[in-house]
This record gives C-alpha cells, sequence and structure tokens, in this order.
C-alpha cells in the first residue's frame, strides 16, 4: 500500500493550504467576533475561489467542478477545515452532492447556478422532534390535486438564510416494517419566496461562528410534481446514495483543525519558559504532545484509508462510521489539550485555539452523533456473527 501523495494531490494541497492561510485567516477574527459573514466579503473571497479553482471542487468534472476522487477531495477539505467554517463553506463552497441526483431540467435550475457561485442550496432534514430520529419526522407531504402540499417545521438548517432554495425531505406516507408503521419519505426542491414557506432567524450557537442556522415553517406550501428530487418516497435512498460521504468530510474538516491547533501547541511548548527551561521538556508537557500526534496520525489514517475505500467502492457503513467518529473525537482532545499547554492564553480569542475547542463541540453532533456512529459500528460487528 503508497501512502504518499500524488504530484496532482501535493498541488491541490498546497494552493488549498495557500488560499486559506493568505485570503480566509486575515477574516477570521471579524467572523468569531460579530458573528456574521457579510455578504460583501463572500463575493469577493467567493470570486477568488473561483478564479483559484477551488470553488465547487467537490463536483465531477462533467458538471463544471474539479473532479476529484474522494481520497483527494478529502484532502482538499482537510485544508480546507483549518479556516473559519463559515468562511471556508460560504465562500469556498461545496454544493450538496445530493444536486447530482436531479433530472436534467432540475440540474439547469439548480445545480449548474450553484457550481457557477450564482446560487446557494440548504438542505432541510432535521426538526425539533425529529434529529438522529429522521423516521421520527412530522413535517408532511399530501399529495393534493396532482400538486404537493407541504406543513410543518424544519430546524438547525445550515446557512439557510442565504440559501436560494431548500432541498426538503418530509413525511410523505406510511410502509409496513418488522416494527411496525414507519414513514414514507420524499425529497423536494423548495425555492425561496414560495407562498406558505418562511425562513426565519434560528439559534446563536457556541460553535462555528457566522455559520448561521434558520428555521424553516411549511404552511400549505403548494410545490409541483416537478419539484420532486429522486423518486416519490424514496427520499431515504437517494439521501443514502449522495450523502454518505458527508460523513467523511466531517472526519477531513476536523483533521485540518486538530493539525492547527496541534501546531500551535508545539510552537508554544518550544518557545515558552518556565522555571528556567522551554515547558516542551517538561515531561508533563512533552507527553502530552506526542500522545496528540500520535492520536491526530490515527484519525488521519482512519479518514483516508475510508476514502480510499470508497473510490475502490468497498467502503462499508462502518468504515465512514468509525472515521467520523475517530476524526471528531480526535479534535476535541488535541483542542482541550491545546488549551492545557498554552494556559489561560489559549482561551484568548488573540488564538485560534478556544474557537478550535468551541467548534469542536458540535462535530460531535451533526452528520450522525458519536452515539449514532457507534451504533453502526456496533451493529456491523455483531450482524458478522449472527447477531
Amino acid at each position: 500500500m503508497h501512502f504518499g501523495l500524488t504530484e496532482e494531490q501535493q498541488l491541490i494541497v498546497d494552493t488549498t493550504r495557500a488560499f486559506v492561510e493568505n485570503e480566509l485567516y486575515p477574516h477570521e477574527l471579524e467572523v468569531e467576533r460579530s458573528g456574521h459573514l457579510r455578504m460583501e466579503l463572500i463575493k469577493e473571497l467567493q470570486a477568488k475561489a473561483i478564479a483559484a479553482g477551488l470553488y465547487a471542487a467537490n463536483m465531477p468534472a462533467e458538471v463544471g467542478g474539479a473532479g476529484l476522487d474522494t481520497l483527494t477531495w478529502l484532502l482538499y477539505e482537510k485544508e480546507l477545515g483549518r479556516a473559519n467554517y463559515a468562511l471556508h463553506w460560504t465562500c469556498v463552497a461545496r454544493p450538496s452532492n445530493i444536486l447530482l441526483a436531479g433530472t436534467d431540467a432540475q440540474r439547469e435550475k439548480y445545480l449548474f447556478p450553484c457550481i457557477r457561485g450564482e446560487k446557494w442550496d440548504c438542505l432541510a432534514m432535521t426538526e425539533p422532534g425529529a434529529g438522529s430520529d429522521l423516521r421520527g419526522m412530522k413535517a408532511s407531504a399530501i399529495e393534493k390535486g396532482g400538486d404537493w402540499v407541504l406543513n410543518g417545521t424544519k430546524h438547525f438548517i445550515s446557512h439557510a438564510d442565504i440559501a436560494d432554495f431548500a432541498i426538503c425531505f418530509m413525511a410523505s406516507g406510511e410502509e409496513d416494517s418488522p416494527r411496525g408503521k414507519r414513514k414514507k419519505i420524499t425529497a423536494f426542491f423548495v425555492d425561496k419566496g414560495t407562498p406558505g414557506f418562511n425562513v426565519r432567524d434560528g439559534y446563536r450557537n457556541v460553535s462555528h461562528r457566522g455559520y448561521t442556522n434558520s428555521v424553516l415553517e411549511f404552511d400549505d406550501c403548494r410545490i409541483p410534481q416537478e419539484q420532486v428530487l429522486g423518486e416519490v418516497h424514496k427520499g431515504f435512498e437517494v439521501a443514502n446514495s449522495w450523502l454518505g460521504a458527508t460523513r467523511l468530510q466531517v472526519g477531513a474538516t476536523c483533521l485540518g483543525r486538530a493539525e492547527r491547533a496541534l501546531q500551535h501547541a508545539i510552537d508554544y511548548a518550544a518557545q515558552r519558559e518556565q522555571f528556567g527551561q522551554q515547558i516542551g521538556k517538561f515531561q508533563g508537557v512533552s507527553f502530552k504532545l506526542a500522545d496528540m500526534a500520535t492520536e491526530l496520525k490515527a484519525a488521519n489514517l482512519m479518514v483516508m484509508e475510508a476514502g480510499w475505500k470508497y473510490d475502490q467502492g468497498s467502503v462499508a457503513d462502518q468504515d465512514m462510521a468509525m472515521a467520523k467518529l475517530k476524526a471528531t473525537e480526535v479534535l476535541a482532545y488535541i483542542a482541550d489539550e491545546a488549551i492545557q499547554i498554552h494556559g489561560g492564553m489559549g482561551l484568548m480569542d488573540d488564538l485560534p485555539l478556544e474557537r478550535i475547542w468551541r467548534d469542536a463541540r458540535v462535530e460531535r453532533i451533526w452528520e450522525g452523533t458519536s452515539e449514532i456512529q457507534r451504533h453502526i459500528i456496533s451493529r456491523a460487528l455483531l450482524r458478522a456473527v449472527g447477531g
């Protein structure tokens, strides 16, 4: 097995890191302190990302993206992950891969404008009463007169305030299952401005400042048949086919932030002196660094192996679950230890450590909680022996 990067992969890593350090880092403090990402800044950085060939790089070449394989895409995501999340997600945006599931007409209306940076999408699954248990969603879609009528509420919907449309998953019926009745799910495109569709401010979040969340409200919102994404009642199939790699994306961005935090800790330990010597010479600090580096290497190998297996067509759900679980928990550990090494200075917003520490908390919740990842992993282990 070869662990080195190709020339192309190294070029992508170097180009992305340079963009992040030169174009995104200078704006981090403004976004962190204001909790707001100015549209003027979004447009400015978006134009620079497009010029650098980094915008929508997650998309296939045939639709105008960079055509990266999964492993190379994760290397790219890892570098983006070093920066404030609002900056790298909004300004170097990756339109949701689920847009690729659309018809030719839907691609023209939604996918291609997103790739060109003319529109933004948002994905609406979570509800106040349905987080990890998506089958428990109550927002409904009922077919009436050839159209669909949507009712209900979604929340925690990322960047819906600037999105031009939402991809909404709604309960559209029921079916029998071994555990009794369960809901059928259908996905819909819903344009901003559609009567009965309202977007309002969400919650103030301790993590990822500037990366907003909103509440979506549907009140007899009528949607034509051509707005169905995929097949009717097959929303989960659409999601599972196109969104599986998002857990690897979360893992990759966590690796980037963990690397940044570790490097700050190493540099500080080599420079800071107490009791007549560099603090890195004290075993209490040096052993922390050793453990942090070891855990980070393990997480990196797990994420990249899962990406490689994804490209080979051999990845399993537990591979992606393990990668997401390990990377998110390692980030939390490294962020906490990096602050401990810095002492009180680590909690000041002059450094990015307190931000990385705050941001790390949500990574173990969204895109499937750590408990859900452990459930996926343990279920696979038990099923292998008939359990």
